[in-house]
């Protein structure tokens, strides 16, 4: 989605990043994505210049308390039918524990559920059903949308900058690895070849000491062949 988002002009990225947080409370879309993670990406594309922070930190907020005011028309208007569709009877469990809490915390709840995503998504019909009127509910859901806004659209921001200063020092870090694994590499290359080296010049050696025996024992075999016939001259004489 990062990469998506980060191929489109300025002007668009608003409006995706708007539509995606209005429609996980009117239209029930943060079952499949939280409107958060829109938030966060977007902040992350605003650490990169792309688009500017406080405008997308103004945009999400006013889509968050929106879309909450249309999920709560929603609810006013369907009522219990709304909890029997198959997607709601999937999370029946959460569901009466989100009633619950509207019940021990009234308009409160609103706020608090802003955090959750599941209940973010279904506490402004809930709260509908729950007959909290209109301006109670407008308040809470405007207090839990400026927080929740403005955090994790800031929450990108500081993330994009965190990842490009790691981005950095691995990328450093990266490098003087591969310089070492290479001057090693080539210190063990003239180890090895200095090995073979002297490892021939003993070689080497080894041979011409055994060519120099050689010829003195041929030379000495030839001296003493040299004097054997003069014993029987000297025999003679005598």
């Amino acid at each position: 989605m990062l990469n998506w988002l980060s191929n489109l002009p300025p002007a668009l990225i608003y409006v995706v990043v708007a539509l995606l947080v209005f429609a996980e409370d009117a239209l029930f879309v943060g079952f499949v994505l939280p409107g958060e993670t829109a938030a966060v990406i977007g902040g992350v594309l605003a650490n990169r210049g792309t688009v500017n922070i406080w405008l997308l930190a103004f945009l999400v907020v006013c889509a968050a308390v929106a879309g909450d005011s249309v999920g709560y028309e929603v609810g006013r208007h369907f009522g219990e039918r709304l909890l029997d569709t198959r997607l709601l009877r999937r999370h029946k469990v959460k569901l009466d524990k989100a009633r619950a809490l509207i019940r021990r915390r009234g308009p409160e709840a609103v706020f608090l559920g802003r955090f959750v995503s599941f209940f973010r998504a279904l506490m402004p019909p809930l709260a509908a059903m729950s007959r909290i009127p209109y301006r109670k509910f407008l308040l809470f859901n405007a207090l839990g949308g400026l927080v929740w806004g403005v955090g994790f659209t800031l929450l990108g921001y500081f993330a994009g900058a965190a990842y490009s200063r790691v981005e950095h020092v691995v990328g450093r870090i990266l490098a003087g690895v591969v310089a070492v694994v290479i001057i090693i590499g080539l210190i063990m290359w003239r180890v090895r070849r200095g090995r073979v080296e002297r490892a021939e010049e003993e070689a080497g050696n080894a041979g011409d000491g055994g060519d120099t025996e050689d010829t003195e024992d041929t030379e000495e075999a030839g001296a003493g062949g040299a004097e054997a016939p003069a014993a029987p001259g000297d025999d003679v004489t005598r």
